[in-house]
């Protein structure tokens, strides 16, 4: 029996060290863009949102097990509290926030918290004057990217190319004036062998490319989980109508990074990415992306034959 009881002891020990290298090792990251908060944080690489919360043990506890045990509880009630309002204030586009999807409709309010009440807790400390605090995460891809993500965003829908200029026909021609006929000599033939071809020119092996990579920093831009990429005419090149929901869901429309050499390297994009550096932030929040026309037109001409923009093989480099 008591063998048991260690043996259940050193099991809980390793999983709650493991919770602990999980959450270090999701932050270590130096290279990812991270948005801090009072209470929480965003890693805008990997999607995971995490909040904290502190727990006090109440005066009435029978003993240390059962003080340790509400404090605990009370933490982790706080800390979704927190995971709540860092979550509220995701920028789903430009002009709109989760907030402002949510206040529209008490089914997605109602989704959004039944997620968070099943948020991972990541990590516990215990302090020295009795209280806890607890570390929660959630990600916002998946399942809670699906409930947050309005349906009325078009995703897959072909982006529209301009119509072609109907060409007038040409005036007719005027008759032709009956001229004397003239012997013309007759044209020397000559025969090619039959078993010479004509040589063709050797043809550039088309550059394949692993994803996308925009360098925006130093314009004020942020992040969002559907952001969008224009030409100098506010022509959309990359956003919801190049992808389907489920690649939007499942990868999120773009990963966000600190470091351009470390970002090429992400498995998100590695091993070739197409690099480009955006001249822009627009929109009401700043997190679509303006790209020069030349570049957007070299971008075009490639999602005609390879699909990393359709698979959002996408990095953005933030400050």
């Amino acid at each position: 029996m008591n063998r048991k009881i260690i043996f259940l002891y050193v099991v809980g020990i390793f999983l709650l060290f493991s919770g602990q290298a999980v959450a270090q090792n999701l932050s270590m990251d130096s290279s990812a863009y991270v948005q801090t908060f009072e209470n929480g944080k965003i890693n805008w690489q990997t999607g995971l949102v995490t909040a904290v919360g502190i727990g006090a043990p109440p005066a009435n506890a029978v003993n240390m097990a059962q003080a340790r045990a509400m404090a605990v509880r009370a933490a982790t009630v706080v800390a979704r509290r927190n995971l709540l309002e860092i979550i509220k204030g995701v920028q789903i586009d430009s002009s709109t926030t989760v907030e402002n999807y949510m206040v529209t409709n008490d089914v997605i309010v109602t989704q959004v918290r039944g997620f968070l009440q099943n948020s991972q807790i990541l990590d516990t400390a215990y302090m020295s004057d009795g209280s806890v605090e607890v570390t929660v995460g959630i990600s916002l891809r998946g399942g809670l990217a699906n409930v947050i993500m309005p349906k009325t965003i078009p995703f897959g829908i072909k982006i529209k190319k301009p119509e072609s200029v109907p060409v007038p026909p040409a005036p007719p021609s005027p008759p032709a004036v009956q001229e004397k006929e003239v012997q013309q000599p007759e044209p020397e033939v000559r025969i090619e062998p039959k078993d010479v071809e004509p040589q063709s020119k050797p043809v550039a092996p088309r550059m394949v490319y692993t994803g996308l990579l925009v360098d925006a920093r130093g314009l004020g831009a942020r992040p969002a989980m559907s952001p969008k990429i224009l030409d100098e005419n506010g022509q959309e090149v990359y956003g919801s109508a190049l992808v389907s929901r489920e690649y939007a869901i499942q990868q999120g429309m773009a990963g966000y990074a600190k470091d351009p050499d470390r970002a090429s390297k992400n498995p998100r994009i590695a091993d070739t990415p197409f690099v480009v550096k955006a001249v822009m932030a627009k929109g009401k929040a700043r997190t679509d992306l303006v790209i020069p026309n030349d570049v957007a037109n070299q971008l075009r001409e490639l999602a005609k034959n390879q699909s990393f923009l359709e698979k959002c093989k996408v990095m953005i480099v933030l400050d």
